[in-house]
């Protein structure tokens, strides 16, 4: 048995794509996954996957949109890939607040060597870096004022979701409580 994180992409950002998180947990227990926990308001789930229940984006983004009439882009990922992905942001620092630190996960391993990155002229302030699942964004002035075109993100060629890096920080320290 072990743990896992499914990231829903847009979910209750606005009026659109809202679920509530009873919902979601109701969605995971049906498809078999236990110790299902939701975190916060915006599509974290954190849960619980044996080898009789492996879990599959897809399948998952299936269900959600069954159940709710909401069709929303998961990325998954186990619980040390997570991790690793948390632990490893460079763009963290002192005088940096958590929340203008993104991290977008990707569905997939990205090639970072492909991957190209706007012009820092047109990035201004912001950084940004990409790394095979994430790309990581300082967000000196937030995310709405954020330079980077979405085009940027359709080229990644594989779905993204982004979380600000309190948030990740919140669902580590509850994979942390899981696995003690």
């Amino acid at each position: 048995m072990g743990d896992w994180v499914a990231l829903l992409r847009g979910i209750n950002v606005g009026p659109a794509k809202r679920i509530a998180m009873a919902d979601l947990r109701a969605v995971f227990d049906r498809l078999g996954f236990t110790d299902v926990a939701t975190l916060l308001n915006s599509g974290n789930v954190v849960f619980a996957a044996g080898a009789d229940a492996q879990p599959d984006a897809a399948t998952i983004r299936r269900a959600v949109h069954g159940a709710t009439g909401v069709d929303s882009e998961v990325v998954l990922l186990d619980a040390a890939t997570f991790r690793s992905v948390a632990d490893a942001n460079p763009l963290r620092g002192e005088g940096r607040e958590p929340k203008r630190i993104g991290v977008a996960f990707a569905g997939e391993d990205l090639d970072p060597a492909l991957v190209a990155v706007p012009d820092a002229d047109l990035l201004g302030e912001e950084e940004l870096e990409v790394v095979p699942r994430a790309v990581y964004q300082w967000l000196p002035n937030g995310v709405l004022a954020s330079p980077v075109p979405a085009s940027f993100w359709k080229t990644l060629g594989t779905p993204v979701t982004a979380r600000n890096d309190a948030t990740v920080q919140k669902i580590v320290a509850l994979l942390e409580r899981r696995a003690d």
